[in-house]
């Protein structure tokens, strides 16, 4: 069970300065390529379940890893998140296959994949489709014991703001960076929608 806080920031000068707030903690920059992967009949979604392939570097085409993730069952409320996922690397070049030809995930060797496949029921003759994604510029933070994660969300209809927290103790995580974001004076409201959610919709929530 993976159990994240998330904290939406309304616009681009509120992301600015909590990134130059947090830039002596600054740890490292993941630039990433989101895709996502359905059965051609809704078989994953219809479970709430969602299969992705994550891509890290500028370029997928020469990305040098891929991380694929099957989540389910995804829960929001009050700004923690609660999903169980399942992540697995896998070869970047057979993800690059797959995203041109999602019906290879049939075909894999990969344990996440595979599961897709077994507990799914997704059949061989309907297969598998490509949902599209988005990128997401993600700045890592180590911060008073907590990791941080800064994203720019960059989908086709607009770019979304938010910050997460993976953390055991989820109100506590909270309450610390809700005191860090007052105490800088950065608006902030807690998120509503997972990014998948909001990619799905086509729209930035209000």
């Amino acid at each position: 069970m993976e159990v994240e806080v998330k904290l939406r920031l309304p616009h681009s000068a509120a992301h600015q300065s909590l990134s130059s707030v947090l830039s002596p903690f600054l740890r490292r920059t993941h630039f990433q390529h989101n895709v996502f992967f359905d059965g051609a009949n809704s078989e994953l979604s219809a479970l709430r379940a969602v299969l992705r392939l994550r891509f890290y570097g500028e370029d997928p085409q020469t990305a040098e890893r891929c991380v694929s993730s099957l989540k389910a069952k995804a829960i929001l409320v009050n700004g923690v998140s609660r999903v169980e996922e399942d992540e697995e690397d896998v070869d970047p070049f057979v993800g690059r296959e797959i995203w041109a030809n999602p019906n290879l995930i049939g075909l894999s060797d990969s344990r996440v994949l595979k599961r897709v496949k077994e507990e799914f029921g997704v059949k061989d003759e309907s297969g598998y489709v490509c949902l599209g994604g988005f990128k997401n510029v993600r700045g890592v933070y180590e911060w008073k014991g907590l990791t941080l994660e800064l994203d720019e969300t960059l989908f086709d209809f607009g770019t979304l703001y938010e910050i997460e927290c993976e953390s055991s103790e989820p109100d506590k995580a909270k309450e610390m960076i809700e005191e860090l974001l007052k105490d800088n004076g950065i608006p902030y409201s807690c998120s509503k929608m997972s990014k998948f959610a909001i990619f799905r919709s086509g729209e930035l929530p209000l």
